[in-house]
């Protein structure tokens, strides 16, 4: 107990340190500045998005990759994960209505952001017998000439995603499958490995056919039910809308004595959503075939809207408008407005009460399978992260040397998966948090100073005509 207590202690210091205010000043700021750099291509060039998104890979001799919108499907896969159902949920509970309006704020300025990331990681992809592979590890090494500083991204990109957030996608899982169907969470995280290991060990190739067919279906699935919910609750949408706006601004009593908590709230669970500034969609932007950077960078930032504005969106109106939520002292945990007293903390348990209150009985399944389809997906673009940061690393040493690390760290990610089944939720959120963070701090200071060769490749593209 002692030595737990004090790992908890230990978590709280660091999670404290890493997400400070400074991080989500330069987080904001950062988006901000890639907006008006790249004179708001997110809204700007939104039809040439749709256009990038669905561009065949280049075929023929020195090009072997996947397609934009094969790796659109995986980018998304690892974007769209708990963060969508328990990370809102979370968000609300002690931000109130208004994390919202700052979520939708963090996703507007991040596709500006994952549009940078991702057309430098084009830039400065490198060929690999599996595929090109790439990302914030190979431009901060190449780019910022710093090959010490790529590896210890790459470095935290193991640590982070394949130790860290794998165990909070996990515990999400095996959480809300043990509360609908009664099943032991390490039955489940079993499973779930073992489904998981038959995919990664195809490579980028098998992640990406899963994908294709896998998250498309499940986003648009989850929407479908979502608005089915929402209208049976649509005479309340437009006071919902307006709390999301007045609460995000303090306007409120309630909402202006968690002002800091709300838009802390709002930042963090939309950057653990959508990822922007993490560096992740950036490493399976490195490994599409396109006939330019910045055609791949916008298809990306076309991922954080759909992760964000659409399937976040979804996840909030529905606990919003059928009122399935408390909104919590984020210190004291004490209940500041008691939407659903009975649920407390229970963050999953308010999208399911949600979906309960339109189709009865159908909340703890529906649920359960949409988080157990998103977290699996999830888990499938971690160890892609996990396995090109391997890649970076080992690139110049013995080909039998990458292919043990490789094989080392699936069996450690795997064990990963069963080991987060079985953890507290709150800790393992804390240690997610953590993760991101880390990666955030480096890799956002990394795209400051190398986002000129980005704008250059947008104008480059732009001047072309979009081809």
């Amino acid at each position: 107990m002692l030595l737990t207590n004090m790992l908890e202690r230990i978590v709280d210091i660091v999670n404290n340190i890493v997400w400070s205010p400074a991080l989500v000043v330069l987080l904001v700021g950062a988006g901000l500045y890639f907006s008006i750099r790249t004179r708001f291509v997110q809204v700007r060039r939104f039809p040439l998005m749709l256009k990038a998104l669905f561009a065949p890979a280049e075929r023929g001799e020195g090009h072997k990759g996947i397609s934009s919108f094969q790796a659109f499907c995986v980018a998304l896969s690892g974007r769209v994960g708990t963060g969508n159902i328990v990370g809102v949920a979370t968000a609300i509970a002690l931000g109130g209505p208004g994390a919202v309006f700052w979520m939708w704020v963090i996703a507007f300025l991040g596709a500006s952001t994952a549009f940078v990331e991702s057309t430098l990681a084009q830039i400065y992809k490198f060929r690999h017998h599996s595929g090109y592979r790439g990302g914030p590890a190979v431009y901060i090494g190449e780019g910022l000439k710093s090959p010490a500083l790529g590896i210890i991204f790459a470095i935290l990109t193991i640590l982070g995603y394949g130790l860290l957030l794998t165990t909070v996608q996990s515990n999400s899982a095996s959480s809300a499958i043990h509360n609908s169907f009664g099943i032991n969470p390490l039955f489940s995280g079993i499973g779930l490995a073992v489904l998981l290991a038959l995919v990664v060990i195809g490579g980028i190739r098998s992640i990406s056919r899963v994908a294709t067919v896998i998250t498309p279906f499940m986003a648009l699935g989850y929407v479908i039910i979502a608005i089915v919910i929402i209208c049976t609750h649509i005479d309340v949408v437009p006071g919902v809308l307006k709390s999301i706006v007045t609460g995000a601004f303090g306007i409120q009593p309630v909402a202006g004595g968690i002002l800091g908590s709300t838009i802390m709230m709002g930042v963090k669970r939309g950057i653990f959503s959508n990822e922007a500034g993490q560096g992740g969609g950036a490493i399976v932007s490195a490994s599409a075939s396109v006939s330019h950077p910045a055609r791949q960078g916008l298809a990306q930032s076309f991922s954080v809207y759909v992760d964000t504005l659409l399937i976040c969106t979804a996840t909030a109106l529905m606990i919003l408008c059928a009122g399935t939520y408390n909104i919590l002292d984020a210190k004291t945990g004490e209940i500041l407005v008691a939407g659903t007293p009975e649920l407390g903390a229970n963050y999953a348990g308010y999208t399911q009460a949600a979906v309960d209150s339109a189709l009865p009985g159908w909340g703890n399944i529906f649920v359960s399978v949409s988080l157990l389809l998103f977290v699996f997906t999830t888990l499938m673009a971690y160890y892609f992260y996990a396995e090109s940061s391997i890649i970076y690393i080992f690139r110049d040493r013995s080909p039998r040397a990458e292919k043990a690390a490789i094989w080392t760290y699936r069996i450690l990610m795997l064990a990963m998966v069963v080991f987060g089944s079985l953890k507290e939720a709150g800790v393992i959120w804390k240690i997610g948090d953590i993760g991101v963070g880390l990666t955030a701090w480096l890799n956002v200071v990394a795209l400051l100073i190398l986002c000129p060769a980005a704008i250059r490749s947008l104008k480059e593209y732009e001047s072309n005509g979009g081809q």
